[in-house]
């Protein structure tokens, strides 16, 4: 049985990530394994689970967070036709492809791995969002033939790697193709189901070892982390955008670039032992 002192520091624990991811999705229009991966890393850490398998327990529950608010994002951005079908169509069995493979490779990694390719991405992420310039142009319209062939199955192999949905990787590969910013953000929550479904379907039969889960997880599945997450993110995501209407973007952008460098920083610390 599960010890009840246990069991409330993880609620806690949890409803403090899932209310500071619903902000930061809600001011940036961003969430998943960028927020969400650390967060979970450091609340079951925290709580003494620490081990070769944690990162696939985080990895897994941030996509199974992304298939919900994925789903929900697609559909509100339906409503208003802000969603590229002809983009979603010509890159989905590409992604759905890079997705399984990386569910495949995320069974087979440690901790440490997984905690340098999320650090290496994180810098990345945050090179993005501190440096990058909207004027910025690859190409008037999204790749297609071999390009396409090579970037759908990248983007979904990535994204599961490191437990993100869509956005981190899509909106800026779509806005560096000429597709609008609004368009590419609707488009991109797409690309995030396309991604989580399939991985978040083998993660849930992905075994880990009994001493090394936290309560409530299922495979490597975190029902808990999943449920509360999800469910303080519906209620803070419309305070940060309300705070995004009222606060300047470039320094908002500035500001999540150095969180990030912070979050990825300290990853890099982690896998290195430091």
């Amino acid at each position: 049985m599960n010890d009840p002192y246990l069991l409330l520091q993880m609620l806690v624990l949890l409803l403090a990530v899932g209310a500071f991811a619903g902000i930061l999705a809600g001011l940036l229009g961003v969430g998943g394994g960028v927020v969400l991966v650390p967060a979970y890393y450091f609340s079951f850490e925290t709580l003494g689970y620490a081990s070769e398998q944690l990162m696939q327990i985080c990895v897994a529950t941030s996509l199974a967070t992304i298939v919900v608010t994925s789903l929900r994002s697609v559909l509100s951005h339906n409503r208003k036709g802000a969603v590229d079908w002809a983009i979603l169509r010509g890159w989905a069995a590409g992604i759905v492809l890079g997705a399984v493979v990386g569910t495949l490779v995320v069974a087979q990694l440690r901790t440490a791995t997984l905690q340098l390719i999320f650090a290496g991405l994180g810098f990345v992420v945050a090179g993005y969002f501190g440096l990058g310039r909207e004027h910025w142009r690859l190409g008037l319209a999204m790749p297609k033939g071999i390009l396409r062939a090579v970037l759908s199955p990248l983007i979904g192999f990535i994204s599961v790697l490191v437990g993100i949905g869509g956005g981190s990787l899509g909106v800026p590969l779509m806005t560096l193709y000429g597709t609008p910013i609004h368009r590419a953000v609707a488009t991109a929550a797409g690309f995030g189901m396309l991604i989580a479904v399939p991985s978040v379907i083998g993660f849930l039969m992905l075994p880990i070892d009994a001493a090394a889960r936290p309560p409530l997880t299922v495979g490597s599945v975190n029902l808990a982390g999943f449920g509360i997450v999800i469910a303080m993110t519906l209620i803070t995501a419309p305070i940060g955008a309300r705070l995004a209407h009222a606060t300047n973007g470039k320094l908002l952008r500035g500001a999540f670039a150095v969180f990030i460098l912070v979050v990825a920083a300290n990853m890099l610390r982690k896998a290195l032992g430091a």
